[in-house]
């Protein structure tokens, strides 16, 4: 059988991964939700979740209905010259499809946080078992929705429309990829605004101003609070991992038509994942803990799933790709992916752990004031990218060279070599590698935020206090491994970045008559890497802004509720929560819009005004400061978070304090970094790749440089 006719491998891998969500779904709703006060803040949660959501999903379909329209006059006025007509209709699909990955993963966790409440109150394993596979049903309805929507599109293209050139097929394909990105960017900043805002209002009045605990049921934002972390950093989360995931394999799709591998290339990335779902699958048998664990032990429990996931999936890769492409190089560059992940998990770990050091050294400051606690944290996080850039560094160098590159990177035409080629797909295919094991990776991370909301909960019920003694060792845990998925989510995003750029450029000359200069003495490239490092600058500036907007909004509404409410702070009457769900569900939804129509608007002005050389520095710009952004915000933000919890847990004067204080007033500062704009920035420097490549037929045709 050719290799064109196997890609009903992926509609296994996509059966196996939502059966197997299915069946986790279910386990989890067997598990009592307790009593009837944890019942109803639960309920309380859910209805804020799903409100906010058809609020947002409104708002972008008014969006997305624009740039369908757009997309479909330029593909039909051109009669599919500057843009293939299947783009806007998978444009819309990409949509729909992140949405839902977000959608069923926000459901789940809602369902999830009585439940894991309750079962912490019996013992910590059960609370760690019950949260996981709530993350469980996030990661693999994220991964299982990738490979449906990747299968369903190439069996429309390749028989329905008979498109049975390698070359023509991959590239439609990596042009669906755009409306992933553009969901999974409203709903990261979207999501992220509100929880940002919530936490921020919440904590900067309740515990500094008020000095109540966190999550204390007098607190008007405490329900706007956990009903962000699922909008936030269930909803959003998925949105952006499935944009990721479906990314890199789209990518190697187009960089395995210029290699010359032609189906068999594009055939491994879906067998990659399929066998990746089955690993992920067999690794999350394996988490669990015992009573009394502390973080380090807690740590080891995941690590063993995602360590026993990716070791089997390398083990299992090796005679796939040897039997489909025919050369160890490119199984080498897919360990290099596997390991690059693995390695930037560990040092994220390492870097926002309270169990090492540096998170330990950063609590310590807080005896000398809220100040130092800023200071240090900044430049925690700043020296946290060292180790996750040299990792990504080395894994481009080892995967280009071992898939068959070369230091000769064109011909005597100006044209890439073919061995330049086939290096850049060994490239692409390690950013597979690094999210093969997805399923698992994602569900270590998405078990976090049902932690958060089963400590609030316990909390808002008045349950003993070792129950959120559990609860905040498996939320601090959850610190640790949402960061550490950010991790995941923007090394895989700078090799899927690269990719894309060459898959730009490779458009792009295929476009002209000419050779294009895109070396870096060219002005027009060196103009676009300035804008492109601006870019990334003026985003994170505005989802900053955004969360301090919408959080300011929460604070001065928290203050006139203790003010104006007699007998809040005793007990004796209830906060108005409604009040502060609708203020930050208004301020997100103003607020993302802007920030994320960035992403679309800056590379096509670049592009009409500097031209297709412009808009390679540009996204050489942006990738490489948007990079180095995300790793300092994720990395400064969880350290901040986790420092907070270790003095929350007896450390340096412990609840109350005024080492507790200043590390509070840390934490809100790094809450806009890791929520809001760190993870946002893996999802612009994507979806300027794709954006890019969906309008290269419009810049090629109409730019100023072309008239001069």
């Amino acid at each position: 059988m050719t290799p064109e006719n196997l890609f009903w491998i992926g509609f296994v891998g996509a059966v196996l991964a939502i059966a197997f969500a299915y069946v986790q779904s279910r386990k989890v709703m067997t598990f009592s939700e307790g009593s009837d006060t944890m019942k109803k803040i639960a309920a309380s949660i859910r209805e804020g979740a799903n409100a906010y959501l058809r609020r947002q999903y409104t708002t972008v379909a008014k969006v997305f209905v624009v740039v369908f329209v757009i997309l479909l006059v330029i593909a039909f006025a051109s009669n599919g010259e500057m843009l293939s007509k299947f783009t806007p209709f998978a444009f819309i699909t990409g949509g729909v499809w992140s949405m839902l990955a977000g959608f069923v993963g926000m459901k789940i966790a809602t369902n999830s946080n009585a439940r894991t409440a309750q079962a912490a109150s019996e013992s910590l394993n059960k609370g760690l078992r019950v949260a996981f596979s709530s993350g469980s049903v996030m990661g693999f309805t994220v991964v299982g929705l990738g490979m449906l929507d990747i299968s369903i599109w190439y069996f429309l293209l390749h028989y329905a429309f008979h498109i049975t050139d390698a070359t023509t097929l991959a590239n439609i394909m990596v042009m669906n990829g755009m409306g992933a990105s553009f969901m999974a960017l409203f709903a990261r900043v979207g999501g992220g605004i509100y929880t940002k805002a919530a936490d921020v209002g919440a904590d900067l009045v309740g515990k500094v101003e008020a000095g109540i605990p966190e999550d204390d049921p007098r607190n008007p934002a405490t329900i706007a609070d956990n009903v962000g972390d699922n909008v936030g950093d269930v909803a959003g989360m998925g949105a952006d991992l499935y944009e990721s995931y479906v990314g890199s394999i789209l990518a190697t799709f187009a960089l395995s038509a210029v290699a010359g591998y032609g189906f068999s290339g594009m055939l491994l990335p879906v067998c990659l994942a399929v066998e990746g779902i089955v690993c992920s699958i067999i690794g999350s048998f394996f988490v669990k803990t015992k009573e009394n664990a502390d973080q380090k032990s807690l740590l080891k429990s995941l690590r063993t799933g995602t360590y026993l996931a990716a070791l089997l999936s390398a083990l299992v890769a090796a005679p796939l790709t040897y039997t489909i492409v025919g050369n160890w190089g490119v199984y080498v560059a897919i360990l290099a992916g596997l390991i690059g992940g693995c390695a930037i998990g560990y040092f994220t770990e390492y870097y926002t752990s309270d169990t090492y050091a540096p998170t330990q050294k950063l609590a310590a400051s807080s005896e000398t004031g809220s100040a130092t606690v800023i200071i240090g944290g900044i430049s925690l996080g700043l020296k946290s990218t060292v180790a996750s850039i040299l990792i990504v560094a080395a894994a481009v160098l080892i995967s280009y060279f071992a898939a068959g590159g070369s230091l000769n990177v064109v011909d005597a035409s100006g044209l890439f070599t073919a061995e330049f080629n086939k290096g850049l797909y060994g490239i692409g295919i390690a950013g597979v590698g690094m999210l093969s094991t997805l399923g698992i990776t994602l569900a270590t991370d998405a078990y976090g935020p049902v932690a958060d909301n089963a400590g609030g909960i316990a909390e808002m019920s008045g349950l003993p206090a070792e129950v959120r003694e559990r609860t905040d060792a498996l939320d601090s845990l959850g610190n640790t491994t949402a960061a550490t998925g950010k991790g995941f989510a923007i090394g895989s995003a700078s090799l899927t970045a690269l990719a894309l750029l060459v898959s730009y450029v490779d458009i792009v000359q295929t476009k002209t008559a000419e050779v294009l200069n895109f070396t870096l003495t060219s002005p027009t490239v060196l103009v676009g890497m300035f804008i492109g490092a601006m870019l990334t600058f003026v985003f994170s500036a505005f989802t900053m802004s955004a969360v301090q907007t919408a959080a300011q909004s929460i604070v001065v509404e928290v203050r006139r509720q203790f003010r104006e409410i007699a007998g809040i702070m005793e007990g004796k009457s209830d906060p108005d929560y409604a009040s502060c769900v609708a203020l930050c569900t208004k301020g997100a939804l103003h607020e993302m819009v802007a920030p994320a129509l960035l992403a679309i608007v800056v590379p096509i002005l670049t592009g009409l005004i500097l031209g297709p050389t412009g808009v390679v520095g540009l996204l050489g710009g942006v990738s490489v400061t948007g990079f180095a952004m995300a790793v300092f915000m994720s990395n400064a933000g969880g350290a901040w978070d986790n420092a907070k919890k270790y003095i929350e847990s007896g450390h340096h004067g412990g609840k109350g304090s005024d080492c507790h204080k200043a590390a509070v007033v840390g934490d809100t500062v790094g809450d806009p970094f890791k929520d809001t704009s760190g993870p946002s920035l893996n999802i612009l420097i994507k979806l300027c790749s794709t954006v890019s490549i969906v309008f290269s037929g419009l810049i090629v045709a109409f730019n100023l440089m072309n008239m001069l």
